[in-house]
C-alpha cells in the first residue's frame, strides 16, 4: 500500500493576526512508509522532572515487596491507574544535597548530585534535564521549560539563593529561573511579544488567540482526513480550555486580594495553580513546543497551608514532625494530595494519542524529592519513581530495591541512557541502573 496524500510539514503552525499556534503531530505529516520508518527509528521521548519539597514519609513510599508484585503506599496510590507504566526505584542517595544547612541546596543539587561551593555565587552541576534538552530538544521551539507555583527566595549565608529556587542549571554557574505565572506561560507558548505589555496589547486586539487563528484552521481542516480533523479539533479545545482558565485566572486576581509578590494571572487556588502548569506542560509536549521541563510543584520551606484538606498547618513547621502520630498523618495526607494532583497529568498524557500510543507511552517523567525523612532533613534513602515507557525503553510496572547508598546519579545516568542522550558518567554515578 502507497500513501499518496500530500505531506504536511512537521513544522507546520496555524498563523493569525498576531498569534501562532503550533500542532501536534498528524498522519499526514507522515508522508510515506520511508519517512514513517525513519520518524520510528529514533523516537525522541518526551522527559520532566516534577519535584515535590520536604521528602516523604517512607514508609507511605517504599512498596514492601519488589519485582512486579507490590502494593503501592498511601503517598503514591492516587497514581495506582498508571502502576503498569510506573517504576519505583528505591535505596537511593544524593551525597551532593546533603549539608549542615540543606534546605538552601536541597532543590538545585537534585538533578545535578554534585555539591556546590560554599559561595554566593552559583558553583555546582549541570542538571540532567539540561544535558537531555541539548540532545533531544535542540530542534523544538523551547529545548526546555521550567516551571513552578511559588516565587520567593531561599537565600543562605554560605551558599546564597542560587539553589532554593531552582532545579535546573544550564550549567554548574548557570541557575535557570522558573515561571510560575501560568499566564505569561501560555503568552510564551502560544502568543508573541517580548514583554508583558506587548503581549496584553496582541491579546487585547485580538480577544483571543484561537479566535485569530480560526481561518487558517478552518482551510487546514480541509486538507486532512476524518482522524487528524478529530485530533486537531482536541487540541484545539485543550488551548481553548485553558486559555479560558487563565482569562479567568487574571479576572479572579484583579477582583481579589492580592498577596505579596502575586502578579496578576496566579490563581488564588493552589490546586487550579498545579494542574493549570501541568495543563501547559502537556500542551507543550503534544504540540512538539518541548520535549523537556521541571516543575517545581512547591518550594522547600514553604508555609503554604492546606485548608482544601482541613490541614491549617503550614507545609514548612509540618514537615518537622518529631515523630507525633497526628503531624506524620497530616503530613502523608499532603503528600498523597501532591501525587493526587501530578495524576491528572498522568490522565492527560495517557489519553492524549501520540504517533502508535500515548503521549504517556512515550513519555519518561522522574516525580520525586531530593529529601527522604523531612524530620531529619536526610537525604538516604530518596523518593523516586518514574512514570511513562518512553517507547518501550523502560519496562515499568515494577519495585527496583537497590542496595542502600546508591547514587541517585545512578539513575539519572540511566534516565539519559532511556531517552537517548547517554553519557559516560553523570556526577557520582557508579553505572546504569539494570532492569529499568
Amino acid at each position: 500500500m502507497f500513501i499518496t496524500r500530500k505531506h504536511l510539514s512537521r513544522r507546520t503552525i496555524l498563523k493569525g493576526a498576531g498569534a501562532t499556534i503550533a500542532l501536534p503531530l498528524l498522519d499526514a505529516m507522515i508522508p510515506a512508509h520511508t519517512a514513517l520508518a525513519a520518524t520510528a527509528a529514533r523516537p525522541l521521548p518526551k522527559l520532566g522532572f516534577v519535584y515535590f519539597p520536604h521528602g516523604a514519609v517512607m514508609a507511605e513510599w517504599t512498596p514492601k515487596s519488589t519485582g512486579s508484585d507490590f502494593e503501592l503506599g498511601k503517598i503514591l496510590e492516587p497514581a495506582a491507574k498508571h502502576k503498569a507504566a510506573l517504576t519505583i526505584i528505591s535505596g537511593l542517595r544524593n551525597r551532593g544535597g546533603e549539608s549542615n544547612t540543606p534546605h538552601a541546596i536541597i532543590a538545585g543539587t537534585w538533578l545535578g548530585c554534585v555539591a556546590p561551593a560554599v559561595s554566593h555565587d552559583p558553583r555546582a552541576g549541570t542538571t540532567i534535564d539540561q544535558i537531555a534538552a541539548q540532545s533531544i530538544g535542540s530542534d523544538t521551539a523551547f529545548p526546555s521549560l521550567e516551571l513552578s507555583t511559588e516565587g520567593g527566595t531561599v537565600c543562605d549565608p554560605a551558599y546564597g539563593c542560587s539553589y532554593g529556587n531552582t532545579i535546573a542549571f544550564r550549567s554548574p554557574t548557570q541557575p535557570l529561573p522558573m515561571e510560575y505565572n501560568p499566564r505569561k506561560l501560555f503568552y510564551r507558548l502560544f502568543g508573541q511579544g517580548d514583554t508583558a505589555d506587548e503581549r496584553t496589547a496582541i491579546v487585547r486586539e485580538t480577544g483571543s488567540i484561537l479566535d485569530a487563528i480560526t481561518g487558517d484552521a478552518k482551510a487546514l481542516e480541509r486538507r486532512l482526513g476524518g482522524q487528524d480533523r478529530a485530533m486537531l479539533a482536541d487540541y484545539l479545545d485543550s488551548v481553548r480550555e485553558i486559555e479560558r482558565r487563565v482569562k479567568k485566572m487574571e479576572t479572579q486576581g484583579l477582583g481579589g486580594v492580592q498577596l505579596p509578590d502575586a502578579p496578576v494571572g496566579i490563581p488564588t487556588d493552589f490546586e487550579e495553580h498545579l494542574k493549570v502548569m501541568f495543563e501547559l506542560i502537556a500542551l507543550a509536549y503534544q504540540a512538539n513546543l518541548s520535549r523537556v521541563a521541571t516543575f517545581m510543584m512547591a518550594r522547600e520551606v514553604s508555609m503554604r497551608t492546606y485548608n482544601n484538606l482541613g490541614i491549617s498547618d503550614a507545609f514548612h513547621p509540618l514537615s518537622h514532625h518529631q515523630n507525633n502520630p497526628d503531624k506524620v498523618a497530616k503530613l502523608v495526607r499532603v503528600q498523597n494530595f501532591h501525587t493526587k494532583v501530578f495524576t491528572t497529568f498522568l490522565d492527560r498524557l495517557a489519553k492524549t494519542p501520540d504517533g502508535d500510543g500515548s503521549l504517556l507511552d512515550h513519555s519518561m517523567i522522574l516525580f520525586g524529592s531530593n529529601m527522604s525523612n523531612s524530620d531529619l532533613h536526610n537525604n538516604n534513602p530518596l523518593p523516586a519513581a518514574v512514570f511513562g515507557k518512553a517507547y518501550g525503553r523502560i519496562k515499568g510496572g515494577q519495585h527496583i530495591a537497590m542496595p542502600l547508598d546508591t547514587p541517585l546519579a545512578n539513575l539519572h545516568h540511566t534516565l539519559l541512557d532511556r531517552v537517548g542522550a547517554p553519557v559516560e558518567k553523570f556526577a557520582d554515578s557508579t553505572g546504569l541502573i539494570a532492569g529499568v
